[in-house]
């Protein structure tokens, strides 16, 4: 390679402008996004019924999914979540399926499944989405005088179908109303004066608003068509539907009912900025870019506000584009002055500007050809691969920063400068190649993890490599090219004239330096075997003490961030109005404890969402109308000292004047809801088993041992327990005896309490707009207020009497409303949030309460999910990562010297790595985290660099010098400035990011902080420690090589008599 670049140069440079222009063009085309593609295999089934309680949703439907879905290939968990009208299926597959083939295989297990739920029941809906698909945003429809009927029909009608167009959108239904529906409200004392049930009204209008095909009729010579009015032409035409027909007076709805162009019965409302609205979510699917569905969508915003009429308003809010670029272009920022901090330190070392101008292009051309690799391996530009970015800038300088130094050292050695260039060159392309796989091998564990933190950790290691290896290359081609165009020949005494006076070369900084530290190396290798057995205890010692007393987190805790989720659950069954006047009392609250100048904008929806959009409980997933969710965006000109003291002020708020209100905090940012994945709070306490009465009083005590740890907050069951219910107990045998069936009855009570809406499906069809709508009839509910209300409720047409009370016992009670299962167990959940503690230190103590709780009800299991078991599996993941690269790096420098000794003594430096990395996170309030983890795992590779350069020097003296002590002392004073030039540009270079400012400071300040910390202590231990235990373990060492080979002169089985003996025949048979 390096051969070739000096012999065709012009060549290597076209090649590299070429890669420069295709980079160039991959770093405008390469998606953009704040998390990498994480390619969770999760499908979910949205299965609807309106009016089903949650106990009859896992009855006759979830159960079914359950059986059914372990029939698809490589499913690993079924998760069913049960409301009212709602039953909703998480299918969680094994890694590395084939998710196309899965979900054909679904598609058909839920044809099978249609065939055993009960009567009306509509097809379910079913969507691949997992923690990455998530809501980049909202779409707000607001207007002073149009109804939330007309905006919801305007967002579903006009707007969503425009999703199609937009790339990686998926057009998810709109929030705030219902769909819309022609609504015929009876009224019960008008219906009971005409002697008419509610199931003679539904049949009436199933009757009297039918769909019939049109035929044709042959007229003259042409074939006209015949449609009818079976379906009525206007919402109006509903008040002339007959109710009874024949002999008699008639009766007409218009008699008994009003009819209305409305919505099916209110279930939620959409409240933004405290006022009902409708919202459209807009969602990317898990591959898509973030930008570039945002940038699509606001392309897209003028042809959307052309569809709607004048009075109502467009708007995007809750915008998470905005984060992402703003966390993407802060980190862009901080690698771009970590690269000039780089190249201003090198400067100051070499002092020449031509040689550091080479060493800083080779850091743009490494990061652009890097991101061309990227794109082409189907990665995208995100914290992570920016991340990696940013740590490779340091090995980007060491790589050429060694290259050139060495140069100038042939140089000094008064060689022309091609002799100079090649020669050095040549002698470093080992070493560097060396250190190039040696880092390398520290991050190909990242192959080797799976979940989570493969997905994180991959493309920061690919970003690393690609880097890397392009540095490589560069060093030994573009580098020595420059090299040789630019370095000037330097002047040697001997070049001077004889008459000439020859100039006193004085001593430079780094001269004394060097004087004084190979000093300092004499005196400590006279006390070898002490220095080195006091710096293995106390390195040792400290990793052990600073790793049991860190925190541990998934990733770094934002303090700083500017927008909140609180989830508010009123009293179970509370009315979706008084619900409602709840959720805006909060916001009063709220605006008096921050200042309503300070709010930006508050989105909140109250209530269920309704069972005729399948896909709106993956967004949004309220057990019942006494749930909220309030997502509430500051102000950047709020001045907010901590996001955790806020929330714990709005909580003491809200349960000052609020009492009957519990809040929940839950994940709002995009990192937050991708790392929880589908947890809404960090901690969770599942409890399984048969009986859920026993688990309810087990779950009570372990909710009594959690409200004794003090960090913890929002501590409660989150299934509700003890919903209202107004019990109907139908006496078969006095129905019978009124002539009654169950059917009947069962018919009448719907359409009463609820609507016909999925026992009699009608439909109605607007001909202006194209589209057609349910009509379902219900009870106005006004009239629906108490249980004598239900009980007066008629059965038979023509008679007032029997009633409902007549033929059933009606009683009021209590049952949950929510049913959880997971396999044969049904599941109670125990959620908590923590309040300014790591979740590590969160997860064991709640572990410990647990324990302290007693053992669970026979055939129960309990154990600790939500994120700090997401936690434990990362942690695990990347401890067994950091193991694996050290043993990997052991196993090369062996292979590499052939000598387990020497890659011992490479890896002396990793226990200081660990030690400085740690002791820096925790004296800076940081914990171990994915990112602290990337740094730690980053800085042992360069501390093997650094290492490995020295030892590869030294081992070359020893052999020369024939002395260990001598050779380690002059390799630690010839790489004293290489070593110390890469730990200071490279520990420069992450001081921007350390410093953790901007948007994405407190994400990416634990990965700087730990390779700053990691780099200086490694530093520290590679020129000091490095070479005591070189001449210690290396002082009685052969000289000779490892090799049983008796042919090879170095080997200690050298053979000399054979070889001569072979020699002469061999000279005698040429003779």
């Amino acid at each position: 390679m390096l051969k070739t670049a000096l012999n065709k140069p012009i060549a290597i440079v076209v090649a590299l402008f070429a890669v420069a222009i295709f980079a160039a063009l991959a770093l405008f085309r390469i998606p953009v996004d704040i998390f990498p593609n994480l390619n969770l295999p999760t499908i979910y089934i949205s299965q609807p019924y309106g009016g089903m309680s949650a106990n009859q949703m896992e009855g006759f439907v979830a159960t079914r999914y359950q059986n059914q879905m372990l029939y698809v290939s490589g499913i690993k968990d079924v998760e069913v979540k049960n409301i009212q009208g709602t039953c909703l299926v998480k299918c969680t597959f094994y890694e590395n399926v084939d998710m196309s083939q899965v979900a054909g295989e679904v598609a058909n297990q839920v044809n099978r499944v249609m065939n055993y739920l009960p009567p009306g029941t509509v097809p379910p809906t079913v969507v691949r989405f997992d923690a990455s698909s998530l809501p980049v945003g909202q779409l707000v429809f607001s207007s002073k005088s149009a109804p939330l009927a007309e905006l919801q029909d305007m967002a579903s009608s006009r707007i969503r179908p425009l999703f199609s167009q937009i790339p990686g959108g998926i057009a998810t239904s709109p929030f705030g109303s219902n769909e819309r529906t022609v609504v015929i409200r009876v009224d019960p004392e008008r219906m009971k004066s005409y002697e008419l049930t509610p199931d003679e009204i539904v049949a009436a209008v199933v009757a009297n608003n039918k769909i019939s095909p049109a035929g044709n009729v042959r007229i003259g010579d042409f074939m006209v068509m015949t449609p009818s009015n079976t379906v009525l032409d206007n919402v109006e035409d509903f008040f002339n539907i007959p109710l009874r027909q024949g002999v008699g007076p008639m009766v007409f709805m218009r008699d008994v009912a009003t009819v209305e162009d409305a919505t099916d019965v209110p279930v939620g409302y959409a409240l933004i900025n405290g006022k009902r609205s409708v919202y459209i979510p807009v969602s990317k699917s898990g591959d898509a870019s973030t930008m570039s569905v945002v940038s699509a969508l606001k392309a897209k915003l003028p042809e959307m506000k052309s569809l709607l009429p004048e009075y109502i308003d467009l708007a995007y809010e809750f915008d998470q584009s905005v984060y992402v670029m703003q966390s993407v272009h802060a980190l862009a920022v901080e690698g771009g002055l970590g690269a000039l901090l780089t190249g201003l330190m090198v400067f100051l070392f070499l002092r020449d500007l031509r040689s550091s101008l080479i060493v800083i292009l080779t850091i743009p051309a490494s990061l652009l050809s890097a991101i061309l690799m990227l794109q082409l391996s189907g990665q995208t530009i995100n914290i992570m691969t920016l991340s990696g970015l940013a740590l490779a800038i340091g090995i980007l300088v060491d790589q050429s920063t060694v290259v050139i130094e060495n140069i100038h050292q042939h140089l000094e050695m008064g060689k022309s400068k091609a002799r100079a260039v090649k020669d050095a060159s040549a002698e470093m392309s080992f070493p560097l190649f060396l250190i190039t796989v040696a880092i390398l091998a520290v991050f190909a564990p990242a192959f080797m993890m799976t979940g989570i933190p493969k997905g994180m950790f991959l493309p920061l290691s690919l970003a690393v490599g690609f880097s890397i290896i392009v540095s490589y290359v560069l060093s030994q081609t573009l580098v020595p090219i420059l090299c040789n165009w630019w370095l000037k020949e330097h002047q040697h005494p001997e070049d001077i004239g004889d008459d000439a006076p020859k100039p006193e070369k004085k001593a430079g900084l780094m001269d004394k330096i060097q004087h004084r530290y190979g000093l300092l190396l004499s005196r400590l290798m006279k006390r070898r075997t002490a220095v080195v057995a006091i710096y293995l205890v106390a390195a040792f010692s400290l990793v052990a003490i600073l790793f049991m007393n860190i925190g541990t987190d998934l990733m770094p805790r934002q303090n700083k961030a500017r927008q909140f989720q609180v989830r508010l659950i009123g009293p179970e069954g509370l009315r979706l109005e008084r619900m409602e006047e709840r959720v805006k009392e909060v916001l009063a609250q709220l605006e008096d404890l921050v200042g309503k100048q300070n709010i930006s904008i508050t989105s909140a929806y109250v209530g269920m969402t309704p069972s005729s959009y399948g896909t709106s409980a993956l967004y949004v997933f309220n057990s019942g109308p006494h749930e909220a969710i309030l997502q509430v965006s500051l102000s950047r000109d709020y001045k907010l000292e901590s996001l955790d003291l806020l929330k714990d002020q709005i909580r003491q708020r809200i349960h000052k004047e609020l009492p009957d209100l519990k809040t929940t905090f839950e994940p709002i940012e995009l990192t937050e809801k991708i790392m929880s994945q589908g947890a809404s709070t960090p901690i969770e306490v599942v409890i399984g088993g048969k009986d859920i009465a026993e688990n309810q009083v087990f779950a009570q005590k372990i909710i009594k041992e959690l409200d004794k740890i003090p960090y913890l907050r929002d501590v409660r069951i989150k299934q509700p327990l003890r919903y209202p219910t107004v019990q109907i107990h139908i006496d078969r045998e006095r129905a019978a005896q009124l002539g009654l069936s169950v059917d009947v009855i069962a018919k009448s009570l719907v359409a009463a309490t609820s609507s016909s809406r999925f026992t009699a499906k009608n439909l109605w069809l607007d001909q202006g707009k194209g589209f057609a709508y349910q009509v379902q009839v219900e009870m106005s509910p006004q009239y629906m207020q108490s249980v004598a209300d239900v009980e007066n409720i008629p059965l038979v047409k023509g008679q007032l009497r029997p009633t409902l009370g007549d033929v059933a016992t009606i009683s009021t009670s209590n049952v949950p409303a929510q049913y959880d299962r997971r396999g044969p167990r049904r599941m109670l959940t125990i959620t908590a949030n923590t309040h300014q503690v790591d979740l590590g230190t969160a997860s064991e103590a709640v572990h410990e309460a647990v324990a302290d709780a007693g053992d669970p009800p026979r055939g129960s299991v309990v154990s600790v999910e939500g994120i700090a078991q997401l936690l434990r599996e990362t942690l695990e993941s990347l401890q067994f990562g950091l193991l694996l690269a050290v043993v990997v790096i052991f196993l090369l420098l062996s292979a590499t010297y052939q000598s387990f000794r020497l890659a011992c003594i490479i890896m002396i430096t990793i226990p200081s790595v660990l030690a400085g990395a740690l002791f820096l996170l925790l004296v800076t309030g940081q914990t171990l985290n994915l990112q602290s983890y990337m740094g730690i795992i980053m800085s042992v590779g360069v501390s093997v660099a650094n290492a490995l350069l020295l030892v590869t020097n030294a081992e070359t003296l020893r052999l020369q010098y024939r002395d260990a002590g001598v050779a380690a002392r002059t390799a630690g004073t010839l790489r004293l400035r290489p070593i110390l030039m890469t730990t200071l540009a490279m520990s420069i270079g992450m001081v921007p990011m350390a410093s953790g400012f901007g948007d994405t400071g407190e994400q990416v300040a634990p990965l700087g902080r730990a390779v700053i910390g990691g780099l200086l202590t490694s530093t520290v231990a590679t020129l000091f420690i490095l070479p005591v235990v070189f001449s210690l373990m290396m002082k009685k060492v052969s000289f000779n090589s490892v090799s049983l080979d008796p042919d090879n002169p170095e080997s200690e089985d050298f053979d000399l008599k054979s070889t001569e003996a072979q020699s002469v025949t061999i000279s005698n048979h040429v003779n």
